[in-house]
Protein backbone atom coordinates (compact mmCIF):
# COMPACT_ATOMS: atom_id res chain seq x y z
CA UNK A 1 0.00 0.00 0.00
CA UNK A 2 1.39 3.55 -0.64
CA UNK A 3 2.01 5.72 1.87
CA UNK A 4 -0.21 8.23 1.06
CA UNK A 5 -2.89 5.77 0.76
CA UNK A 6 -2.50 4.33 4.03
CA UNK A 7 -1.95 7.70 5.85
CA UNK A 8 -5.34 8.22 4.21
CA UNK A 9 -7.13 5.74 6.13
CA UNK A 10 -5.17 5.89 9.49
CA UNK A 11 -6.43 9.34 9.95
CA UNK A 12 -9.95 8.28 9.17
CA UNK A 13 -9.39 5.88 11.60
CA UNK A 14 -8.43 7.77 14.26
CA UNK A 15 -11.26 10.51 13.73
CA UNK A 16 -13.62 8.16 13.84
CA UNK A 17 -12.47 6.53 17.01
CA UNK A 18 -11.38 9.46 18.73
CA UNK A 19 -8.75 7.36 20.34
CA UNK A 20 -7.45 4.06 18.83
CA UNK A 21 -4.60 1.87 20.11
CA UNK A 22 -2.14 0.72 18.05
CA UNK A 23 -2.93 -2.94 18.24
CA UNK A 24 -6.59 -2.18 16.40
CA UNK A 25 -4.95 0.15 13.10
CA UNK A 26 -2.55 -2.74 12.96
CA UNK A 27 -5.26 -5.15 12.78
CA UNK A 28 -7.65 -2.96 10.77
CA UNK A 29 -4.56 -1.97 8.35
CA UNK A 30 -2.87 -5.51 7.90
CA UNK A 31 -0.35 -3.80 8.53
CA UNK A 32 2.91 -4.00 11.54
CA UNK A 33 2.38 -2.11 14.56
CA UNK A 34 6.18 -0.64 14.30
CA UNK A 35 4.38 0.35 10.26
CA UNK A 36 1.74 2.44 12.47
CA UNK A 37 3.88 3.93 14.55
CA UNK A 38 5.63 5.95 11.63
CA UNK A 39 2.45 6.81 9.94
CA UNK A 40 1.12 8.27 13.26
CA UNK A 41 4.58 10.21 13.55
CA UNK A 42 4.10 11.47 10.12
CA UNK A 43 0.28 12.38 10.45
CA UNK A 44 0.98 13.89 14.14
CA UNK A 45 4.08 16.08 12.23
CA UNK A 46 1.04 17.82 10.22
CA UNK A 47 -1.26 18.46 13.19
CA UNK A 48 -4.11 15.91 12.18
CA UNK A 49 -3.33 13.38 15.24
CA UNK A 50 -1.59 13.30 19.08
CA UNK A 51 0.08 10.18 19.55
CA UNK A 52 -0.49 8.63 22.96
CA UNK A 53 1.08 6.05 24.89
CA UNK A 54 -0.41 2.94 23.09
CA UNK A 55 -1.93 4.72 20.06
CA UNK A 56 -2.99 8.12 18.94
CA UNK A 57 -6.12 10.80 19.46
CA UNK A 58 -7.74 12.82 16.93
CA UNK A 59 -6.83 16.75 17.32
CA UNK A 60 -9.57 18.99 17.44
CA UNK A 61 -8.56 20.60 14.03
CA UNK A 62 -10.86 22.40 11.37
CA UNK A 63 -13.08 19.61 9.90
CA UNK A 64 -10.79 20.56 6.40
CA UNK A 65 -7.92 20.17 7.83
CA UNK A 66 -8.74 16.08 7.65
CA UNK A 67 -11.49 16.54 5.15
CA UNK A 68 -11.83 16.46 1.32
CA UNK A 69 -9.41 19.03 0.60
CA UNK A 70 -6.78 17.23 3.04
CA UNK A 71 -7.14 14.01 1.11
CA UNK A 72 -7.93 15.92 -2.50
CA UNK A 73 -4.47 16.05 -3.30
CA UNK A 74 -3.32 12.47 -2.22
CA UNK A 75 -2.36 10.05 -4.83
CA UNK A 76 -4.51 12.41 -7.53
CA UNK A 77 -2.90 10.97 -10.48
CA UNK A 78 -4.13 7.68 -9.80
CA UNK A 79 -8.05 8.85 -8.57
CA UNK A 80 -7.67 10.48 -12.25
CA UNK A 81 -7.25 7.01 -14.07
CA UNK A 82 -9.53 5.12 -11.83
CA UNK A 83 -12.12 8.10 -12.53
CA UNK A 84 -11.55 7.70 -16.67
CA UNK A 85 -11.64 3.70 -16.16
CA UNK A 86 -15.35 4.25 -14.49
CA UNK A 87 -16.64 6.49 -16.60
CA UNK A 88 -15.96 4.61 -19.84
CA UNK A 89 -17.94 1.80 -18.14
CA UNK A 90 -21.12 3.87 -18.28
CA UNK A 91 -23.57 3.75 -21.06
CA UNK A 92 -24.54 6.30 -22.99
CA UNK A 93 -27.71 7.89 -21.91
CA UNK A 94 -27.88 6.17 -18.71
CA UNK A 95 -29.04 7.86 -15.21
CA UNK A 96 -26.12 7.44 -12.58
CA UNK A 97 -26.08 8.56 -9.04
CA UNK A 98 -22.43 9.53 -7.98
CA UNK A 99 -21.49 8.89 -4.15
CA UNK A 100 -19.24 11.25 -2.56
CA UNK A 101 -15.39 11.29 -1.80
CA UNK A 102 -12.29 12.42 -3.76
CA UNK A 103 -12.25 9.18 -6.22
CA UNK A 104 -15.99 10.06 -7.48
CA UNK A 105 -15.22 13.70 -8.03
CA UNK A 106 -12.56 12.12 -10.67
CA UNK A 107 -15.46 9.79 -12.23
CA UNK A 108 -17.44 13.22 -12.51
CA UNK A 109 -14.75 14.89 -14.33
CA UNK A 110 -14.28 12.16 -16.74
CA UNK A 111 -18.41 11.41 -17.20
CA UNK A 112 -17.89 15.26 -18.44
CA UNK A 113 -15.59 14.87 -20.44
CA UNK A 114 -17.07 11.90 -21.93
CA UNK A 115 -20.27 14.32 -22.04
CA UNK A 116 -18.32 17.32 -23.97
CA UNK A 117 -17.09 15.01 -26.34
CA UNK A 118 -20.54 13.96 -27.64
CA UNK A 119 -20.36 10.40 -25.49
CA UNK A 120 -23.40 11.34 -23.84
CA UNK A 121 -25.62 12.29 -22.48
CA UNK A 122 -25.71 11.32 -18.70
CA UNK A 123 -28.16 12.44 -15.97
CA UNK A 124 -26.23 12.69 -12.93
CA UNK A 125 -27.78 12.68 -8.83
CA UNK A 126 -25.24 13.58 -6.38
CA UNK A 127 -24.55 13.49 -2.90
CA UNK A 128 -21.56 15.37 -2.88
CA UNK A 129 -21.03 19.65 -3.51
CA UNK A 130 -17.67 19.15 -5.32
CA UNK A 131 -19.18 16.00 -7.23
CA UNK A 132 -21.83 18.43 -8.54
CA UNK A 133 -19.49 21.52 -8.55
CA UNK A 134 -17.57 19.34 -11.23
CA UNK A 135 -20.60 18.36 -13.40
CA UNK A 136 -22.38 22.29 -13.54
CA UNK A 137 -22.75 24.10 -16.46
CA UNK A 138 -21.15 20.81 -18.72
CA UNK A 139 -22.68 20.25 -21.96
CA UNK A 140 -24.69 16.71 -21.94
CA UNK A 141 -24.73 16.44 -18.79
CA UNK A 142 -28.75 16.79 -16.70
CA UNK A 143 -27.32 17.51 -13.12
CA UNK A 144 -29.33 16.50 -9.83
CA UNK A 145 -28.65 17.51 -6.41
CA UNK A 146 -29.55 15.32 -3.49
CA UNK A 147 -30.53 17.74 -0.53
CA UNK A 148 -29.58 17.09 2.89
CA UNK A 149 -27.44 18.20 6.00
CA UNK A 150 -23.40 19.13 4.22
CA UNK A 151 -21.02 16.99 6.05
CA UNK A 152 -18.42 20.07 7.26
CA UNK A 153 -15.33 19.74 5.35
CA UNK A 154 -16.37 17.14 3.56
CA UNK A 155 -18.92 18.57 0.88
CA UNK A 156 -20.70 15.41 0.86
CA UNK A 157 -24.77 15.47 1.80
CA UNK A 158 -26.27 12.83 4.39
CA UNK A 159 -29.19 12.41 6.65
CA UNK A 160 -32.54 11.01 6.75
CA UNK A 161 -33.49 14.12 3.79
CA UNK A 162 -30.64 12.56 2.10
CA UNK A 163 -31.83 9.13 1.99
CA UNK A 164 -35.53 10.31 1.61
CA UNK A 165 -34.53 12.17 -1.72
CA UNK A 166 -32.53 9.12 -3.30
CA UNK A 167 -35.94 6.48 -2.15
CA UNK A 168 -37.69 8.69 -5.04
CA UNK A 169 -35.00 7.83 -7.70
CA UNK A 170 -34.42 4.57 -9.73
CA UNK A 171 -31.10 4.80 -11.77
CA UNK A 172 -28.95 2.56 -14.02
CA UNK A 173 -25.55 2.91 -12.19
CA UNK A 174 -24.63 3.54 -8.31
CA UNK A 175 -21.02 4.55 -8.76
CA UNK A 176 -20.32 4.24 -4.53
CA UNK A 177 -16.95 5.35 -3.46
CA UNK A 178 -15.53 3.45 -0.12
CA UNK A 179 -13.55 3.27 3.03
CA UNK A 180 -12.79 -0.08 3.33
CA UNK A 181 -13.14 -3.66 1.78
CA UNK A 182 -12.47 -7.00 3.71
CA UNK A 183 -13.25 -10.51 3.21
CA UNK A 184 -15.46 -11.61 6.26
CA UNK A 185 -16.68 -7.36 6.63
CA UNK A 186 -17.14 -6.87 3.27
CA UNK A 187 -18.02 -2.84 2.21
CA UNK A 188 -17.69 -0.78 5.00
CA UNK A 189 -17.17 2.83 5.87
CA UNK A 190 -15.97 5.10 8.63
CA UNK A 191 -18.97 7.05 10.33
CA UNK A 192 -22.84 5.48 10.41
CA UNK A 193 -23.75 8.67 8.31
CA UNK A 194 -22.27 7.55 5.08
CA UNK A 195 -23.04 4.26 5.30
CA UNK A 196 -26.41 4.94 5.80
CA UNK A 197 -26.38 6.98 1.92
CA UNK A 198 -24.58 4.05 0.30
CA UNK A 199 -26.86 1.31 1.46
CA UNK A 200 -29.67 3.10 -0.30
CA UNK A 201 -27.82 3.99 -3.53
CA UNK A 202 -27.34 0.31 -3.28
CA UNK A 203 -30.81 -0.48 -2.74
CA UNK A 204 -31.91 1.74 -5.98
CA UNK A 205 -30.21 1.15 -8.63
CA UNK A 206 -30.03 -1.37 -11.21
CA UNK A 207 -26.45 -2.09 -11.02
CA UNK A 208 -23.24 -0.67 -8.82
CA UNK A 209 -19.94 -0.69 -9.10
CA UNK A 210 -17.19 0.45 -6.43
CA UNK A 211 -14.64 3.33 -7.04
CA UNK A 212 -11.39 2.43 -4.83
CA UNK A 213 -7.56 2.28 -4.38
CA UNK A 214 -5.94 -0.70 -3.79
CA UNK A 215 -4.99 0.69 -0.41
CA UNK A 216 -8.78 -0.10 0.46
CA UNK A 217 -8.33 -4.13 0.47
CA UNK A 218 -7.74 -5.61 3.95
CA UNK A 219 -9.17 -3.01 5.85
CA UNK A 220 -12.17 -2.65 8.02
CA UNK A 221 -13.86 0.22 8.94
CA UNK A 222 -16.76 1.13 11.64
CA UNK A 223 -19.39 0.76 10.11
CA UNK A 224 -20.93 -2.20 7.69
CA UNK A 225 -22.29 -1.20 4.44
CA UNK A 226 -23.06 -4.40 2.41
CA UNK A 227 -21.22 -7.76 1.63
CA UNK A 228 -18.76 -7.45 -1.03
CA UNK A 229 -21.88 -9.78 -3.46
CA UNK A 230 -23.70 -6.77 -3.60
CA UNK A 231 -21.81 -4.54 -6.12
CA UNK A 232 -20.74 -5.89 -9.73
CA UNK A 233 -17.15 -4.35 -10.64
CA UNK A 234 -14.53 -3.22 -8.46
CA UNK A 235 -12.31 0.06 -10.24
CA UNK A 236 -9.33 -0.08 -8.73
CA UNK A 237 -5.59 0.59 -9.70
CA UNK A 238 -2.53 -2.18 -10.57
CA UNK A 239 -2.02 -1.85 -6.98
CA UNK A 240 -4.09 -4.91 -6.65
CA UNK A 241 -1.95 -7.13 -7.89
CA UNK A 242 0.72 -6.03 -6.24
CA UNK A 243 2.48 -9.61 -4.86
CA UNK A 244 3.52 -7.72 -1.64
CA UNK A 245 0.01 -6.83 -0.93
CA UNK A 246 -0.89 -7.36 2.91
CA UNK A 247 -2.47 -10.78 3.30
CA UNK A 248 -5.80 -9.71 4.52
CA UNK A 249 -5.15 -7.43 0.85
CA UNK A 250 -4.75 -10.77 -0.93
CA UNK A 251 -7.73 -12.37 1.04
CA UNK A 252 -10.05 -9.98 0.39
CA UNK A 253 -9.45 -10.14 -3.62
CA UNK A 254 -9.97 -13.99 -3.45
CA UNK A 255 -13.28 -13.20 -1.88
CA UNK A 256 -14.18 -10.61 -4.34
CA UNK A 257 -13.57 -13.73 -7.39
CA UNK A 258 -15.48 -15.97 -5.19
CA UNK A 259 -18.19 -13.11 -4.95
CA UNK A 260 -18.26 -12.85 -8.60
CA UNK A 261 -17.45 -8.97 -8.53
CA UNK A 262 -14.89 -8.43 -11.41
CA UNK A 263 -11.95 -6.76 -10.63
CA UNK A 264 -11.55 -3.59 -12.98
CA UNK A 265 -8.01 -2.68 -12.91
CA UNK A 266 -6.72 1.49 -14.01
Amino acid sequence: MAVPDRLDVTLRLVRNAGRVSLADLAARLGVSEMTVRRDLDALQGRGLVERVRGGAVAVAEPESAAGFTARAGWQAGLKDRIGRAAAALVEPGATVLLDAGTTTVAVARALADRAAAGEGPFTVAAVSLPVAGALADRPGVRLLVAGGEVRPGEGSLAGPLTAAVLRQLTVDLFVMSIGAADARAGWSEFTLEDAAVKQVGLEQARSSLVVADASKLGVRAFASVAPLSAVGRLVTDAGARDPHLTPAAQDTLAALDDADVEVVLA
